[in-house]
């Protein structure tokens, strides 16, 4: 099974990336596309591609394995990289964007690791674990500790993600234990402090009424 689909759009070309293929292949499959189409391609117009990930998140490492190649064929641009997995935050953009700090690691029992900034977090938060930073939150990864966000009492913030077996969740000075609030599985959950300073949860599709400021930050792509 090929690890790229290619499919012409009037905006230039879309590449398929099977969720089933390695990086390794991907890239393989990559290279001898964009050198295929260079012998035939025009000098003078540069050809972008958008790469639609489906159902999977490539993580920064990846991203930035595919750009390396695209740089090789500097006749050829990278316009996007799209996924399903989480339709309301372009990662990819918005780590271009706002330097969002990209963590993949396991936070075990008693451990804490502490951020500054956004953190897009794509590892594993052990029970009694606990990521914490004076940013917003994204989560991708498991989470069975402790997150909190705004630390330390900045209630602006957003933890968005799968919060459903989380141990905590702490945005500024508020808090819930999960346990009592049953959260449904789902990595389109947002955590906010509403107007009387109680910690809600709503869905990304809700995103512009809860934080229009963030929405507008992002740029609106809900």
């Amino acid at each position: 099974m090929r690890a790229i689909t290619l499919k012409g759009t009037q905006d230039g070309y879309e590449l398929f990336l099977n969720s089933a293929s390695g990086i390794d292949k991907i890239n393989s499959e990559l290279k001898s596309l964009l050198a295929r189409f260079g012998k035939n391609s025009d000098p003078r117009h540069k050809i972008n591609f958008t790469v639609l990930t489906g159902n999977r998140l490539f993580s920064y490492r990846e991203i930035s394995t595919l750009k390396n190649v695209f740089k090789k064929y500097p006749e050829f641009g990278l316009k996007d990289i799209k996924s399903n997995v989480i339709t309301t935050i372009d990662s990819y953009h918005l780590r271009e964007r706002h330097n969002v700090h990209v963590i993949s690691k396991t936070i075990r029992n008693g451990q804490s690791y502490r951020m500054h900034g956004d953190v897009l977090f794509f590892g594993n938060i052990h029970q009694g674990g606990r990521l914490y930073t004076d940013g917003n939150i994204y989560l991708m990864g498991n989470v069975e500790g402790i997150v909190h966000a705004g630390f330390p009492s900045s209630e602006d913030k957003l933890i968005i993600g799968d919060l459903h077996s989380a141990q905590q969740v702490r945005i500024g000075e508020q808090f819930d234990v999960i346990a009592d609030r049953q959260i449904p599985a789902s990595n389109q959950t947002v955590a906010y402090v509403n107007d009387l300073h109680i910690l809600s949860y709503g869905k990304t599709a809700n995103l512009r009424k809860i934080n229009p400021k963030f929405y507008n930050r992002i740029g609106g792509i809900m």
